[in-house]
């Protein structure tokens, strides 16, 4: 009867009195039903999928009502506060205010803030209708308060358990063969504005002064024997998986197999944004943000290159290396790129710890030419990557913003003007390229510095 009820098709189908009549049809049946497990299942599931909005605010409501003990219930009424249409979201954020539901305090903090932040006398905020003010009153309700001081102590005490279980999952970096990069001002962006012969040039990165905390960096791009350990390690696992992650995600590298790129020493490549992030997670640290980046190989003096302001070809490994010869022009560069094959150039890719020569003022190799190597950064905003493309193919997104993060460092198959320290390359966060890899970076401890 119920599912006769809720029919999606027939419901798109109704003119709006045959559908009014119809939601309260639907209603009366809900609450009319025997209390079951089965009836708890079926409404958790219309609560968060099903189409017609109105379904899913009565079954939430339902379960709210009848089945609050059933921990999907509650999952489904945490889900549902978060729903695209106000109506449902406000019965869930109801429904929490009402019920006391403990998991959905971190969902509405999330809509909200803190508690202990807006409840501040004076506080400055732009009101931003219903949904705030209905999750404002839930917050307050579940905390019995509306006195700062004491929420924040409620909300340390209620988040206590969450935290411990994240601190005993943190893994412990190993720093071994990490260097530090001292916190303080640094100088980032271009030092030149002008259009070159290779017909680009970095008016997207100004000249700045910028104040970074100290971290460590790895002192060479992660190496395929490094990544094997993940590999090995992790296996189909997505403990350390960002929540945006692709479905069935594997982490085998693209390259792992093709023996130009799979030395043990060299750096891996073939990966994703994704890959790298989850390998970061698994090595207690995080992908660096362009700005680390770029203080990490230039110092803070501003240089051109990682080792100072000229060029110098033995240094590093670009075009000049891989292809035993220097293009003058982006014409004479894609002529040559264009003639790259699965055997030639044979030795594209040195070792991660070659080239000491060429490390940055710290101490990192490789922050010129070998690979690519990707940040979290964001290349239009420059703020953390923050993807929201799950269970979409790579063309329905490829032209989005949100979809491409800065590289750095150049590759290679990249002439010098690429390879300097402020220089911004983009991909899409999906591609595996055997031109990029990454390295990470890890919080500092207070001792350290």
């Amino acid at each position: 009867m119920l599912e006769e009820l809720t029919n999606e098709l027939t419901l798109a189908s109704l003119d709006k009195a045959a559908y009014r009549t119809r939601i309260d049809e639907i209603e009366k049946a809900v609450f009319a039903a025997e209390d079951t497990p089965e009836l708890a299942a079926t409404m958790a599931s219309m609560a968060v999928s099903h189409r017609d909005w109105n379904v899913r605010r009565i079954a939430v409501s339902a379960l709210a009502k009848r089945f609050v003990d059933s921990p999907a219930a509650r999952s489904a009424i945490c889900e549902a506060t978060h729903d695209d249409v106000d109506w449902v979201a406000f019965t869930a954020i109801e429904a929490v205010r009402e019920t006391g539901i403990p998991e959905a305090v971190e969902h509405l903090i999330r809509i909200s803030g803190w508690p202990s932040n807006f409840s501040r006398p004076g506080y400055a905020r732009k009101p931003v209708g219903c949904g705030a003010a209905f999750t404002k009153q839930a917050l307050w309700a579940f905390f019995g308060t509306k006195d700062p001081e004491r929420l924040r102590q409620l909300e340390d005490e209620h988040f206590a358990p969450l935290h411990a279980e994240v601190a005993a999952s943190r893994r412990e970096p190993d720093l071994g063969d990490t260097v530090l990069i001292p916190g303080g001002p640094c100088v980032l962006g271009a030092t030149s504005s002008t259009i070159g012969p290779f017909q680009m040039d970095d008016t997207d990165n100004p000249l700045r002064a910028v104040d970074i905390p100290a971290f460590r960096i790895d002192r060479v791009t992660v190496t395929n024997r490094r990544y094997a350990e993940f590999l090995q390690d992790v296996g189909t696992s997505g403990e350390f998986a960002h929540p945006d992650e692709p479905l069935d995600k594997d982490y085998t590298p693209a390259h792992w197999r093709e023996a130009r790129f799979s030395d043990p020493d060299q750096p891996v490549v073939g990966v994703d944004w994704y890959d790298a992030y989850a390998f970061a997670r698994w090595a207690g640290g995080r992908l660096p943000s362009e700005d680390q980046w770029e203080k990490a190989a230039r110092g803070t003096d501003g240089r051109v290159y990682p080792w100072g302001n000229d060029w110098d070809p033995d240094r590093a490994n670009g075009v000049h290396r891989a292809y035993g010869t220097s293009p003058e022009n982006l014409a004479e560069l894609e002529a040559l790129l264009v003639r790259t094959s699965m055997e030639w150039p044979a030795d594209p890719v040195l070792p991660a710890d070659s080239l000491p020569a060429g490390a940055s003022p710290y101490g990192a190799l490789h922050m010129a030419g070998n690979v690519w190597e990707l940040t979290r950064s964001n290349f239009f905003t420059r703020e953390d990557m923050s993807p929201f493309f799950r269970g979409r193919r790579s063309a329905e997104f490829m032209n989005r913003p949100e979809a491409f993060h800065v590289l750095k460092g150049g590759t290679w198959t990249s002439p010098a003007v690429c390879m300097t320290t402020f220089y911004r390359g983009r991909d899409l966060l999906t591609d595996r390229h055997n031109e990029v890899g990454f390295r990470c970076v890890y919080d500092v401890r207070q001792e350290a510095e």
